[in-house]
């Protein structure tokens, strides 16, 4: 079985532009993984999406996603995607 191949990406965004950001990465495909952080580098929120994970499967995690982005005034967005 080959190897599965992934690349990271950082993006800092403010808290309330994380929401938005978050599914325009999704919608983007080609996602393995996202992971949001706070200012202090701390994991606040981890989303392992599998393929054709969409709709109303992510939307619990999109409504947390719009609870942190409350609390945070800004924050990392880390995207693991497939090569």
């Amino acid at each position: 079985m080959p190897e599965e191949k992934f690349r990271t990406e950082e993006f800092r965004v403010d808290g309330e532009e994380l929401l938005t950001k978050i599914k325009n990465l999704i919608k983007e495909g080609n996602i393995r993984r996202v992971i949001i952080k706070d200012k202090d580098g701390k994991t606040v929120f981890e989303i392992p999406l599998t393929f054709g994970v969409v709709g109303a499967l992510i939307a619990p995690q999109l409504a947390a996603i719009g609870a942190i982005a409350a609390l945070l005034t800004e924050a990392t967005v880390v995207v693991e995607k497939n090569e």
